[in-house]
């Protein structure tokens, strides 16, 4: 059986007799059916002993039924399922491909299911993230960010020269940049150039370039370099801020006309290499503009729109719900393809504690759930062997703060709550939930598990 719990990563030198060569064979994301578990994976009961992932969906257990410790962080099958086949629609509708961010959950089995409904690429942020993907089979990848440092150049030339058929796209926003990305190219000779996009940013903001005249002398000079081609313009419309709503989606507005310009000038001068070009942004908060304003770009060749939400996939239960509402105020046409995203996501712990009258503390923290951007969210409640499934939680129960391990919440003088019952809080912003868990359990209806998803991160 292999064991798949710690991937080898290649190593920085030539292996020497006495250092075996590291095993990267590509593997299909089923593979992961042989990652051994045990107790020391939290959410494996301790009297299951060891067992493989691809075995967890015939255990027979029910989160419900109290057939695994808590907390757990479960994945609702259904919602699972809803959320590709609408994103699959709106993509059609908008004539657009995905490259969903695979940072989001760091999760093989997903990218292969976003994969199987669609998606264009994966993308990451890190060379560990590109690697991930590689490992598990993913043949295309967007490195949505610079590729710097000599390590992580060779990494990404190591796995290119490994196989022809693997594709990498990464982003570039200065002169010095492509001075050694070109250099580092042509020391491997690899035969084919790699393949970048031009980042555009704004003031204030993180990376890429904040005006026309300093982005196109990154074109120009990626143009120039022999072993590199511009492939087409990209964006990150996420972090932009604003007063309101409506002034936030004015300024991500004006930054999505900047992109188009640059793709606009860079095609006027002939810098781009790839066809069709790729015009890009990639939050889960404005696909809908993304699609639109990039839909409307005539360029001399064709051009692909390419938005790489990542959080879609399992939506969540506060920022993106806030989101959606919005995009289906704006982009009603958009919006309309089927029922709204639904929350995959949902973290398990039992009632620990009703300390005082107004209060209970439940048994997670934030080794369990993010609270990047806002704290979870109680939605339901059961009571093990005196109810048929989840209730709602009445209004009234809010989470006041998370610790380490726990999660005070207020409750309302009549709250049903006691000690040994189970709380469902939705979260808002997955991706800082996924990265607490090694593994999360897919469910259905009855929440039941059905399975078992593994992260990389």
């Amino acid at each position: 059986m292999t064991d798949l719990s710690a991937p080898d990563a290649p190593t920085a030198d030539a292996p020497t007799p006495d250092t075996p060569a590291p095993d990267t064979r590509i593997l299909d994301s089923r593979a992961l059916d042989d990652l051994p578990l045990d107790a020391l994976t939290k959410g494996i009961p301790a009297a299951a002993g060891r067992l493989r992932l691809g075995e967890v969906g015939a255990q027979g257990w029910n989160v419900l039924a109290e057939d695994l410790p808590l907390p757990v962080a479960v994945l609702k099958d259904s919602a699972l399922a809803h959320n590709g086949r609408w994103m699959a629609r709106f993509l059609e509708a908008g004539g657009a491909v995905i490259a969903p961010h695979g940072k989001t959950t760091m999760a093989p089995q997903l990218f292969a299911r976003q994969l199987a409904e669609g998606a264009w690429a994966i993308t990451v942020a890190t060379v560990q993230q590109l690697e991930v993907c590689r490992r598990f089979g993913v043949r295309r990848v967007v490195l949505a960010n610079q590729l710097v440092g000599r390590q992580a150049i060779r990494a990404v030339l190591d796995a290119l020269a490994a196989d022809p058929g693997f594709e990498v796209l990464c982003l570039v926003d200065s002169l010095e940049n492509v001075a050694q990305l070109e250099a580092a190219v042509a020391a491997r000779d690899l035969g084919r150039p790699l393949n970048v996009l031009l980042e555009g940013g704004v003031a204030g903001g993180r990376t890429g370039c904040r005006d026309r005249e300093s982005a196109l002398a990154v074109a120009r000079a990626v143009r120039a370099a022999p072993h590199l081609a511009l492939a087409g313009v990209e964006g990150f419309e996420g972090l932009i801020q604003a007063g309101t709503p409506e002034a936030r989606e004015a300024a991500v507005a004006v930054f999505l006309d900047f992109l188009a310009e640059l793709a606009e000038a860079c095609d006027a001068e002939g810098l781009f290499e790839r066809s069709p070009v790729l015009l890009s942004a990639g939050g889960s908060t404005f696909h809908d503009l993304v699609v639109k304003r990039f839909g409307r770009v005539g360029l001399g060749r064709p051009t692909q729109v390419l938005t790489r939400s990542g959080c879609y996939v399992t939506h969540d239960s506060g920022t993106y719900i806030e989101a959606f509402e919005r995009l289906a105020a704006r982009s009603p046409e958009l919006a309309a393809v089927a029922e709204p995203l639904q929350p995959a996501l949902e973290v398990w712990s039992y009632v620990q504690s009703r300390p005082e009258r107004g209060k209970a503390i439940l048994g997670f923290g934030k080794r369990d759930a993010g609270i990047d951007a806002g704290l979870p969210l109680p939605q339901a409640w059961h009571r093990p062997g005196r109810q048929d499934g989840p209730q709602p939680l009445p209004p009234g129960h809010r989470i006041l703060g998370l610790h380490d391990q726990h999660a005070e919440m207020a409750v309302p003088e009549d709250s049903p709550l006691a000690v040994g019952d189970l709380v469902a809080c939705g979260i808002s912003h997955p991706c800082t939930t996924f990265d607490k868990w090694r593994v999360l359990f897919t469910v259905d209806e009855a929440y039941g598990v059905t399975g078992a998803v593994a992260t990389f991160f």
